[in-house]
């Protein structure tokens, strides 16, 4: 039996269980702990396709594993924090269920994406990975500012950004990919403007800067798209 062909499937499975101990410390109560998990969860989301390219091992069930522990770390996750978040404007009644059309709309994209053949050069929607970190970092922005913990209390922007994130996840709307067909400034200028902000709102921000970057990744994706259309 060769071992290697498992290595890339292990650590999607390593993705997965990061995702489901995210879920146990929300229900604890303690987002800031779920959105570590979410992170690492994240790093094995990456690492298993690059292990997978290496080895040369692609295989179909690790395309469908894959899938299925986004689902949950990338879908579900994100929602349950969305539903705590929900519970502080409306501690009681049934509006903070309605933040699960996250992780409905997160199934989704997934499902697209597996059968869509337009999606290796740009994403269509946004990836369930940056809706899930956007989500899951903003009681870091709360923290950090006064004027984002006075938002994300407010029952209107949380019920509002709960429906347009969800559209998001679907919507047809080409947005970058970071991928290098060569390193060439004129040719991926946009996807260096993403890594710089990126890169110099962690540094400034920390976690509280991730929210920053998911929304110029969009914004900057929707620019690149107008001046060069598929």
């Amino acid at each position: 039996m060769k071992i290697k062909k498992h290595i890339p499937n292990t650590i999607t499975c390593m993705n997965l269980a990061s995702g489901m101990a995210g879920i146990y410390f929300v229900l604890q109560g303690n987002l800031f702990a779920a959105t570590y998990f979410i992170l690492i969860a994240a790093v094995f989301d990456f690492l298993d396709g690059m292990v997978a390219r290496l080895l040369k091992v692609h295989s179909e069930i690790g395309k469908q594993l894959d899938s299925l522990a986004d689902l949950v770390t990338f879908g579900v996750l994100p929602s349950f924090v969305l539903f705590q978040l929900l519970k502080v404007p409306f501690p009681d009644g049934y509006l903070p269920f309605f933040a699960f059309i996250i992780g409905i709309q997160s199934a989704m994209r997934l499902a697209k994406f597996n059968i869509d053949t337009r999606q290796s050069d740009r994403f269509i929607g946004v990836p369930t990975p940056a809706n899930a970190l956007l989500i899951c970092t903003l009681p870091f922005l709360a923290e950090h500012f006064a004027w984002a913990g006075s938002m994300i209390q407010n029952r209107y922007f949380l019920l509002s950004l709960t429906v347009v994130l969800a559209f998001l996840l679907t919507a047809e709307l080409p947005l970058i990919a970071l991928k290098f067909k060569n390193l060439s400034f004129g040719d991926n200028v946009f996807r260096y403007l993403v890594i710089a902000i990126g890169a110099i709102s962690v540094l400034w921000l920390g976690l509280a800067g991730v929210p920053f970057i998911i929304l110029s990744y969009i914004l900057l994706s929707l620019v690149e798209s107008r001046l060069h259309p598929a």
